[in-house]
């Protein structure tokens, strides 16, 4: 039985039943709030995701003998343990090691190649969440890779800078597996050079100085110290914890050296939503979304992030001071089940010690890069999407149905929807869309670059517009779903695939295999 669904059998999906019942659940609604304001003690230095290793190989499918050739990067799946809490270690997932994964960078024109080997005793697979590639090569339900196997997709990065990241995507298992530790970053760089684009800025960018990665996870832990995914009495979004991770890191501290530091977030929960800012409600310039930078930064205190979603902020610090990253309460968009699904918790996240000295050699400036152009575009076709009951458009996901293709080299408008009162967000694999209007206005600053999840409050309408390009294929289909990974295990995804002329849709089959 559907979690929700069976929620609404027994009554509990509504906070009336909560409110009204008095007793137990009247006792167990007041206490959902969870506050750690000024109660961790930050003792642990911040971990920081190492950087994965590349072989640079002669580039044999293209002949070209003695050329820079493709970078090659190894990921081992593995299942291990991992010390996260004093006490007994964590049975945990990880790549490369134990827990959560190495930070892969590659160039735009840069041709990588990615040995990915299962070594746990079950199929996984990985997906590049935000990368514009081959479907082949996309990592969703269509690429697994059985226990024992390796994986090798190859594809050429062509896209903007931008901070993307890595993840299983299991068909019906997602959550679990994302769950357990199988989540890193992929950054991709401008190439060097480059006079018009990031690379040419003086923004901060040593990884791990004054370029910090932020993987914010919650987890759930029993008395053994084990990972339990609890999910709450009368919640609507799936598994929501009660602790928090930061790079695998429980109650961080960083060192700050340097006056800025850009903050690379990642929201890699699978269902809690972070309302991000710090404890002194210090202001931020938020410099990039999903897909890459801003056209100018966005200066603010407060900013939201949904499951999958990404931001890239640059925060100054003065010498010697002490400040906190923290997760505010939430506009309470999950209705009356919302305080049950962390909306209404405050908590911290990380700390920062500014040192006595700081470098001062970097700079935010006031231009960053190029809005997204597609407002003006000429556009091939509209389609509309509506959210409701594990279900987009009436349908649950089914893997051998194609539910629609899109012409190569044309721009769409996508109107999507929440129609069923719990949260819910969107996410395209292949393409950063630029979000035209919410319920016709102009969307509000964080949503004005290019994007590939975006929240959907219930009951607005979010007009987005996407540009398909390359890498056709009528039998390998992209996945569209919410990002609430609970969901999407439920049915709340669907499939396309992008034709070349003359091509029609086709049927799932080439793509839809084990890898060896």
């Amino acid at each position: 039985m559907k979690r929700r669904t069976a929620l609404k059998i027994f009554g509990l999906g509504v906070g009336g039943a909560l409110l009204a019942g008095g007793g137990g659940l009247g006792v167990y609604y007041a206490a959902a709030r969870r506050d750690t304001a000024g109660k961790i003690d930050f003792r642990t230095a911040l971990a920081i995701p190492p950087l994965a290793d590349a072989e640079v190989m002669t580039d044999v499918a293209s002949g070209a003998a003695g050329a820079s050739g493709v970078r090659r990067f190894a990921l081992g799946i593995q299942a291990g343990e991992t010390q996260l809490k004093d006490g007994a270690p964590t049975r945990t997932w990880g790549i490369n090691g134990t827990y959560l994964a190495p930070t892969i960078r590659a160039r735009r024109g840069e041709t990588v190649e990615i040995a990915v080997h299962n070594g746990l005793d079950q199929e996984t697979s990985l997906h590049w969440h935000g990368m514009h590639l081959p479907a082949a090569m996309d990592g969703g339900p269509h690429q697994p890779v059985a226990a024992g196997e390796t994986w090798t997709p190859r594809w050429t990065v062509d896209q903007r800078a931008a901070t993307l990241w890595y993840h299983p995507h299991v068909h019906g298992a997602t959550a679990d597996h994302t769950y357990r530790g199988l989540t890193g970053l992929f950054i991709v760089d401008d190439p060097a050079g480059d006079d018009e684009a990031s690379a040419a800025l003086n923004l901060p960018s040593t990884y791990g100085v004054d370029d910090v990665p932020l993987i914010v996870q919650d987890r759930a832990f029993d008395g053994d110290n084990q990972f339990t995914e609890r999910i709450p009495l009368a919640g609507s979004l799936g598994v929501i914890g009660d602790e928090i991770l930061v790079n695998g890191t429980l109650g961080p501290y960083f060192d700050v050296t340097t006056r800025l530091v850009r903050l690379r977030l990642l929201n890699g929960s699978n269902a809690r939503l972070y309302n991000f800012g710090f404890s002194d409600d210090r202001s931020f310039a938020l410099i990039g979304t999903d897909g890459g930078l801003l056209a100018e930064p966005w200066e603010t205190n407060r900013l939201y992030l949904s499951p999958g979603e990404r931001a890239e902020i640059v925060v100054a610090f003065e010498p010697g001071e002490t400040v906190d990253l923290r997760s505010f309460p939430s506009p309470d968009y999950g209705g009356a089940s919302g305080r049950l699904d962390g909306f209404a918790d405050r908590l911290d996240i990380c700390r920062f010690r500014a040192g006595d000295d700081l470098a001062d050699t970097t700079e935010l400036p006031a231009a960053l890069g190029e809005a997204p152009d597609l407002g003006d575009a000429d556009v091939a076709a509209e389609r509309s999407f509506v959210l409701a009951s594990d279900q987009i458009n009436g349908l649950s996901m089914a893997m051998d149905r194609i539910d629609f293709g899109v012409q190569e080299g044309t721009v769409e408008v996508w109107e999507v929807t929440n129609d069923n009162g719990y949260i819910h967000n969107f996410h395209v694999h292949d393409v950063q869309f630029q979000v035209l209007t919410v319920d016709g206005a102009t969307p509000p600053p964080h949503l004005r670059g290019w994007k590939d999840t975006v929240l959907l409050v219930p009951g607005s309408r979010y007009r987005l517009a996407m540009r398909f390009s390359d890498h056709t294929d009528p039998n390998v289909p992209y996945m569209y779903h919410c990002h609430l990974l609970q969901h999407e295990d439920d049915g709340m995804m669907g499939q396309f695939v992008v034709l070349a002329d003359g091509e029609q849709v086709g049927a799932v089959g080439a793509g839809h295999g084990h890898h060896s």
